[in-house]
């Protein structure tokens, strides 16, 4: 008989198709200044290709260091479109994931992995046409034998990740935003976006130093209020 165990755990709502969309427009970088630069995870976890670019539902997964029991847990039962976001606790001293695993997610439609913790097969993986993010590489693998904890709140790279929320990486790393907040934070990144453009307009015209500049340097007590840097 098949098991219940994980039926309600995984019936999270996920973000609509329109939203993944609309999110696929920004960088990590734009979404982590409007989310007031909170939600990047650690420089550990990096892609492995600088091409790769990830937008989707976060899939969360606790394993215990050097075990990924319930990664596969997470393989079988997350939807197509998901971003499997596994805790594996900066573990480096085996890999978490290699081809195998990477060619099931290919296969069932999976947004992408990120994982902090190493990964092996690099020479296949690195040309996956999934993106994937993890902390390192190291030839040994991994253990089956220990619980874990399938879409609860995890925390990995400093950052707090429930599944629901939405993970976007780039060649920059990974943002993860909050599901509450991503309708407020998708907005202010289009205002941001729209803010850089003019500001790269002035540049292109000649205009070289930021006009905050100086009110910044003010209100940091570096120059007098009636002094200019330039």
């Amino acid at each position: 008989m098949r098991t219940t165990k994980f039926d309600q755990l995984v019936a999270f709502e996920r973000l609509p198709e329109s939203v993944i969309s609309r999110a696929r427009e920004y960088q990590a970088a734009i979404l982590s200044d409007v989310a007031g630069r909170r939600g990047a995870l650690h420089s550990a976890v990096a892609p492995l290709r600088n091409d790769m670019k990830l937008v989707g539902t976060a899939f969360t997964v606790e394993v215990r260091p050097g075990d990924n029991l319930m990664f596969h847990v997470a393989l079988a039962l997350a939807k197509p479109g998901d971003v499997i976001v596994v805790a594996g606790h900066g573990y480096g001293s085996g890999a978490l994931f290699g081809e195998l695993m990477v060619k099931q997610a290919e296969a069932a439609g999976l947004g992408g992995f990120v994982v902090d913790g190493a990964s092996r097969d690099f020479d296949t993986i690195s040309h996956s046409s999934m993106p994937i993010f993890a902390a390192g590489r190291n030839p040994a693998g991994p253990t089956k034998n220990i619980d874990g904890k399938i879409c609860h709140p995890v925390s990995l790279g400093n950052v707090s990740v429930s599944s629901g929320d939405l993970v976007v990486g780039d060649c920059d790393g990974v943002v993860v935003i909050p599901a509450a907040e991503v309708e407020q934070v998708l907005e202010a990144a289009a205002k941001k976006v729209e803010q850089e453009g003019q500001r790269l307009e002035e540049i292109a015209s000649g205009i070289l130093v930021s006009p905050w500049l100086d009110d910044a340097l003010r209100a940091a007590g570096v120059i007098q209020k009636d002094e200019t840097l330039i």
